[in-house]
């Protein structure tokens, strides 16, 4: 079905969602999350998908976002974010911009950044008396640590590329004209892998960190020992045997 907000490309099971611009009217922001819940909640039931790519406009600042809105839509709770986090797949954000805000905060709940040399990066919801609501506090305190992310939080200001790559925020930092070719090459790789396999790391990754290492290596061990029961462990095996490139089927 068609969106307003956004636009969807599916082909060699990845599944790129390209964000249209939403920062020149800031009321479809609502919509966008309504819309990205939908499209999130139909790839969790789409076994063709592997692999999501994040794309488009994700510059959604509080100047922006707030500009022209009443106070009552304004303080509208609209997660862009957590439909992003809930989805069991890599995903990666593809970022041709600038990630401002819940923009920033959509970037943090993908699984790998590749951005953009021109790129910036700021939670600049302090500059108009708020703090972020989608996840920032959370998700960037886990990824570059307390100092840094407190740091940028509390001044609302943003950073460069080059800058957010020394820290792990992003993990490449790309021409623009080559963001889209490098993510789709990474994606695709990804894709070729098995589906169950790639569900299950992200699995562990995740709960883990909220585990303790005990609880954690106990959640890989079972996860292991699950995929050797699957279809495609035993396809993984013959085609490393047959000296091909396996066929998964995600089974």
């Amino acid at each position: 079905m068609p969106y307003e907000t956004v636009s969807l490309q599916k082909a060699d099971h990845v599944m790129v969602v390209n964000l249209n611009d939403v920062v020149n009217d800031p009321k479809r922001v609502p919509r966008l999350s309504d819309e990205l819940a939908e499209i999130c909640a139909d790839i969790a039931w789409d076994e063709e998908v592997r692999v999501i790519v994040l794309t488009g406009s994700l510059d959604v600042g509080v100047n922006r976002t707030n500009s022209g809105t009443g106070e009552e839509e304004a303080m509208k709770f609209c997660s862009v974010a957590e439909p992003i986090a809930k989805i069991d797949r890599p995903v990666i954000a593809a970022i041709q911009g600038d990630a401002i805000g819940q923009g920033l905060e959509m970037a943090l709940a993908c699984d790998i950044r590749i951005a953009a040399k021109t790129s910036c990066f700021g939670l600049d919801q302090i500059q108009a008396g708020l703090i972020p609501w989608n996840g920032g506090t959370q998700r960037l305190t886990r990824l570059v640590g307390r100092g840094k992310a407190s740091e940028m939080i509390l001044t609302g200001k943003t950073i460069r590329a080059d800058e957010a790559q020394r820290i792990g925020l992003v993990n490449q930092v790309v021409p623009s004209e080559d963001v889209m070719e490098i993510t789709m090459k990474m994606a695709r790789e990804m894709a070729s892998k098995g589906s169950i396999a790639l569900k299950y790391t992200k699995e562990a990754v995740y709960q883990g960190m909220d585990l303790t290492l005990e609880q954690g290596l106990r959640l890989e061990a079972d996860l292991y020992l699950l995929i050797h029961t699957t279809k495609d462990r035993t396809e993984g095996i013959r085609a490393f045997r047959e000296k091909r490139v396996p066929k998964f089927e995600g089974k």
